[in-house]
């Protein structure tokens, strides 16, 4: 069976040839909606966590230089891809127009508001200015329009969802639907970064999946958080260990105390490099490792874990699932503490 290469985008590849968007150093941004394709005006980016944090790191935290290397990083590449991190983020908009061959064959109709649920890295982008940024949860509202190909994922947004809150809760979408799939009744979990947005809906998920026999740690650098007292009184995890993911000794000293058997599965929902041991060394042999975090070293994870002669499974963070969508969205309406966090964090 012959694959239609420009449904997956291969068409808008500057360079190099002969590879996918996401690989590409440079997409073509043009502002067409080609036959199989959807334009449309952006409204705001979700920068994803990691590379939020590195460009706000790299530009002493000022808002204008972050601006600047963000307009930068668009024009050079066309697209939102950070080359330190590898990663990029998901985009809020209004549909402008849908190319011939999608017309009709898709639900979506001109002037519908959408959220991109396919990865900025892979999305031909321009950005006519920069209106504001949100230096606390990494989004930027610009002018600017963005390309969907045929392969690309969105959702509609919601109507009982404020846009803000749910472009949060799309941005991380694909964590709490690949926990509903691996965790099981009865295990222990360790999530570490549980006081994020991802680390937050997955131990709502967790909680749901391993009942009243199972063990929930969260893990942090800080347990006196609003985000942590909120998952420790509501019990959304049973223990909350404060520690830095990135020292695997001090990790390793101290999680007897929360978990003494070690974790069937732990997810790992940080924001920065170097937590690949933390995340091995917490899971029992043969358990599992979700690396969902865009920080991960998998080499350093693979190879660590032969290091240490650890037989555990690690799953890369894919951040697609099938629904994930509609079991993220769910999840923040199941679980009125964690709305009302959410609406209050992300909301306008």
């Amino acid at each position: 069976m012959s694959v239609d290469a420009s449904a997956l985008g291969a068409h808008r590849v500057l360079e190099p040839d002969g590879v996918l968007p996401q690989v590409a150093w440079k997409l073509d941004a043009t502002p067409v909606a080609r036959p199989n394709e959807i334009l449309c005006d952006v409204e705001a980016l979700n920068i994803d966590s990691a590379s939020f944090r590195q460009i706000a790191e790299a530009n002493g935290g000022d808002v204008d230089r972050v601006a600047a290397h963000v307009m930068a990083l668009v024009e050079e590449r066309g697209k939102h891809h950070n080359p330190v991190t590898g990663s990029g983020g998901m985009f809020v908009g209004r549909v402008r127009s849908i190319g011939e061959t999608l017309a009709g064959q898709i639900d979506l109709h001109v002037g519908d508001r959408i959220a991109s649920l396919v990865s900025l890295t892979l999305t031909p982008l321009c950005i006519a200015a920069i209106e504001r940024i949100d230096m606390a949860s990494g989004r930027v509202w610009i002018r600017g329009t963005a390309v969907l190909f045929a392969s690309g994922l969105y959702a509609k947004l919601p109507d009982d969802i404020a846009d803000d809150v749910a472009l949060a809760v799309l941005d991380v979408a694909g964590a709490p639907a690949q926990v509903r799939r691996l965790a099981q009744p009865g295990q222990s979990i360790a999530i570490l970064g549980a006081d994020g947005k991802s680390g937050m809906l997955s131990c709502a998920q967790a909680r749901e999946r391993v009942g009243p026999q199972g063990r929930i740690v969260g893990i942090a650098p800080d347990k006196s958080t609003q985000a942590a007292r909120l998952l420790v009184d509501h019990g959304y995890v049973d223990a909350f260990l404060e520690a830095d993911a990135r020292d695997a000794f001090a990790i390793m000293n101290a999680i007897p105390r929360v978990l003494p058997e070690l974790a069937d599965l732990t997810i790992n929902c940080v924001n920065v490099a170097g937590t690949e041991l933390s995340s091995i060394l917490l899971t029992k042999d043969q358990g599992t490792v979700y690396f969902f975090s865009m920080s991960t070293s998998f080499t350093a994870a693979a190879l660590g874990a032969e290091g240490i002669a650890k037989d555990v499974t690690m799953i890369v963070g894919n951040g697609y699932a099938k629904g994930h969508a509609a079991t993220a969205l769910q999840t923040l309406r199941d679980h009125p503490p964690i709305a009302a966090y959410f609406t209050a964090r992300y909301g306008s």
